[in-house]
């Protein structure tokens, strides 16, 4: 009996690596060629008197009402160009990048055939942290000023924000982007309907980077994952006692959703902890469903986010 289970078990493990490897020779073999469009270099390196001419090749980067002399200002003043001096010097060869983007534009016309092939177009903006990248349809738009390494000299934010300017993030960035064009709002609100929004966004990486770190793909360090995996029994009993669950207060994406120093459990615990917890949980709760379903992975980004946590068998390991 005993070598007939240890039999069967080598044979589901066996098919289980055959159908990965199947899956990984199919999306290797998906045609991507990505065109790239050094935005930041042809606006620095241009006369200002031909700003005309880049206007017409790049009409959406100059909205209406901004008078010339603006961008003019722009392209001459000593600031920007340092700034745009000490982008050229990191990222003067763009093909890592550009690997790195091919490989998950592969993954993501394999999962979601529509998706159609964008042109990578780098820019230097107004550090504008919320939009570091822009995944629209065919053009995936990145603001490389934000991703000169967390400790670079130009950088006045606080540690929980610029800890993420980090090349690495470039593809969890565009991931999120690509995200919140896959998932539909909910009418809901509430507190198990943002954590599960955010897993789902979390598990989209987890097919679309596979090779990236569960660090990366959350932005956090080895040591505030380990704290999550270490609390996660904790947290979870304490959004019970609290009824948090189904609570729809707002507050509750600002102490647990959003980017933050830390969560705010108004406990001792609160300066041990990482920003994002509830985020982390929501993924955790995806996972748990997709280890007991199979089912297409846009099937899931759609599913009713109470649905998928009552069917998840999520139970938080101690």
């Amino acid at each position: 009996m005993k070598i007939y289970i240890y039999s069967l078990v080598l044979c589901v493990f066996f098919a289980s690596c055959g159908k990965k490897d199947k899956i990984e020779r199919e999306i290797n073999a998906v045609p991507v060629t990505i065109k790239v469009e050094r935005f930041d270099k042809i606006f620095f390196e241009t006369a200002p008197e031909k700003l005309p001419e880049v206007k017409q090749q790049f009409p959406y980067f100059f909205p209406p009402g901004n008078d010339d002399q603006v961008w003019i200002e722009k392209m001459t003043d000593p600031q920007w160009r340092e700034l745009y001096s000490e982008v050229q010097k990191k990222y003067n060869d763009l093909s890592p990048v550009t690997a790195d983007l091919t490989a998950l534009v592969k993954r993501m016309k394999y999962y979601f055939p529509e998706t159609k092939t964008p042109k990578l177009i780098t820019v230097i903006s107004e550090m504008d942290y919320t939009n570091k990248t822009i995944y629209a349809d065919s053009l995936v738009i990145v603001s490389l000023e934000l991703y000169l390494g967390k400790d670079h000299r130009f950088y006045q934010f606080p540690n929980y924000i610029k800890a993420n300017f980090e090349p690495k993030q470039i593809m969890p960035d565009v991931v999120n982007s690509f995200a919140n064009s896959k998932i539909k709002p909910q009418n809901s609100k509430n507190f198990i309907n943002k954590m599960v929004r955010e897993g789902k966004k979390l598990y989209l990486k987890d097919i679309l980077l596979p090779e990236y770190t569960d660090a990366d793909k959350m932005g956090y360090t080895e040591e505030q994952l380990k704290w999550c995996q270490e609390n996660e029994s904790y947290m979870w009993r304490y959004f019970i006692e609290k009824e948090l669950l189904y609570n729809d207060e707002p507050k509750l994406s600002s102490r647990f959703i959003d980017p933050a120093p830390f969560s705010k459990f108004y406990l001792e615990i609160d300066n041990e902890s990482p920003g994002q917890v509830g985020a982390w949980i929501g993924w955790q709760i995806v996972r748990s469903y997709m280890n007991n379903n199979e089912i297409p992975v846009q099937q899931l980004l759609d599913m009713d986010a109470r649905e998928l946590f009552e069917k998840s068998k999520y139970k938080p390991k101690k």
